[in-house]
């Protein structure tokens, strides 16, 4: 007895560049199957219904990366997708191109802008010239080298994560969650030679403009988890070079802030970040805040409980044997 058929109504962006004035959605409505991919679907659309349908697709089977796509708001796989979750969540199937690149046409983007960023990376070893590996001879690592890897090695470089994130939205200097995740990748390999003048670079390079969203981890297709890769890579940041930065001295401050009282003391924060200058000139913005929530000024009082935080952060500063 075959599975049973699903009407799936499909709205599909069109738009050319130079040709139209204005996207569109068009809908197709398909007869198919609930497990059946979107991919398969916008195939069988363009088979049958709209031969004029663009779109980027290869492999069909979640490893070359092609098919990345908006489906219903969310940046994702359209071969790894199936309609009949979409369609019973949201009624209805909305695909669109991914965000933060151009479109050509239709559900094709120009991906320049997400491999600018992960040239701007150097995503290759840097080995001392002093020291060069002998020619046909392999430079093995021992398995615990290996592993802090992580998940990098798995990134089919599909962007979806790039189009996922609204700090590459808001901010063109940010390099994005793929970058930073190979970036990481490299920072970490004891073969690379580069390990801390990549580090300094990153620090002014947008790495503290990542929102902390993990909007990139939902959207990976390969459970690569840039958003806790970036994570690791603000800690090693930190390692290196200490708070020489605003974005670095956020964190530390932020961190020191919490564990006094447990509560956030927000002008001493600012005078963390920005420092006494920083402060002097925010100065009229903190008199309209203070008008508005007298209590900004006012150190809290610290909440029940502080010791057990207290407790909690020397547990992160010092953890137990055996733990990362």
């Amino acid at each position: 007895m075959g599975a049973k058929l699903l009407e799936a109504p499909i709205d599909v962006y069109r738009f050319e560049p130079g040709r139209d004035a204005a996207p569109r959605y068009e809908r197709y409505t398909l007869t198919v199957e609930p497990h059946t991919p979107v991919l398969t679907a916008l195939l069988k659309i363009r088979a049958e219904m709209d031969p004029s349908l663009t779109l980027r697709y290869s492999c069909r089977s979640s490893i070359c990366g092609s098919c990345a796509m908006q489906i219903n708001s969310k940046s994702r796989l359209a071969c790894q997708t199936p309609i009949g979750p979409e369609i019973e969540r949201h009624g209805r199937l909305v695909v669109e191109p991914m965000r933060n690149q151009p479109v050509l046409r239709d559900l094709v983007v120009d991906q320049a802008p997400f491999w600018r960023q992960y040239d701007r990376i150097e995503p290759h070893l840097k080995l001392d010239p002093r020291h060069p590996m002998p020619e046909g001879k392999p430079n093995p690592m021992s398995p615990e080298e290996v592993a802090r890897f992580y998940e990098t090695p798995r990134c089919i470089a599909c962007a979806a994560c790039f189009s996922a994130c609204p700090a590459v939205e808001a901010d063109p200097d940010f390099p994005g969650p793929m970058a930073l995740a190979k970036l990481y990748r490299f920072v970490v390999d004891p073969r690379d030679q580069a390990h801390q003048d990549r580090l300094v670079r990153i620090q002014t390079g947008g790495l503290w403009l990542c929102l902390r969203c993990h909007l990139c981890t939902e959207a990976c297709p390969k459970d690569v988890r840039p958003s806790e890769r970036i994570r690791d890579l603000k800690e090693l940041a930190i390692a290196a070079q200490g708070g020489t930065e605003p974005g670095s001295r956020h964190a530390i401050g932020f961190k020191e802030n919490i564990r006094e009282r447990g509560l956030l003391q927000e002008m001493k924060l600012v005078r963390q970040t920005e420092g006494l200058a920083g402060l002097v000139g925010q100065a009229g913005q903190g008199l309209r805040m203070r008008r508005k929530k007298p209590e900004i000024t006012k150190k809290p009082r610290a909440i029940e409980g502080l010791d057990q935080l207290q407790t909690l952060y020397r547990e992160l500063d010092h953890p137990a044997e055996g733990e990362p």
